[in-house]
């Protein structure tokens, strides 16, 4: 019998695997400049106990971005691979998530998910994220 996959802390050093799995997750939004190994590593390095990976025997199945700025907090970048979906892995890493903020005396995670995203949506709807109406979501880029 196949042990179940094991949740995590990420590490730079699963960069290449964690990036991988976003390229092959249908509705993940990758950013070359912002979600390149440079501006990841430095997320882990601003956020060493809330980012999470799902190890299945050496492989890497899922994948949780999360950090914060002292009172409220981001999920980033969350994913499972295909075949693994259904099963509670999703779940399971957002679990880790929501513990570790709570250790860090966070109590507010927000996130941004694609209006097209139909099951990325559903997701987060199960894990009890409602959607915001009265809010208007604005960026700038500040660089090329």
């Amino acid at each position: 019998m196949k042990q179940k996959p094991v949740i995590r802390i990420m590490t730079s050093e699963d960069y290449e695997k964690v990036y991988a799995l976003w390229k092959r997750s249908a509705g993940m939004g990758i950013r070359p400049i912002d979600d390149a190994e440079p501006g990841i590593r430095r997320f882990l390095v601003r956020n060493t106990r809330t980012c999470f990976v799902a190890d299945h025997e050496g492989i890497l199945v899922g994948a949780i971005l999360s950090g914060h700025d002292g009172r409220r907090a981001y999920i980033y970048h969350t994913a499972v691979e295909e075949a693994y979906r259904g099963q509670g892995l999703g779940t399971a890493l957002v679990s880790a998530v929501e513990q570790a903020l709570r250790n860090e005396g966070i109590t507010k995670i927000a996130l941004v998910a694609f209006k097209h995203n139909q099951g990325g949506n559903r997701f987060w709807e199960k894990q009890g994220f409602s959607v915001r109406d009265d809010l208007v979501y604005r960026n700038k880029q500040i660089t090329s």
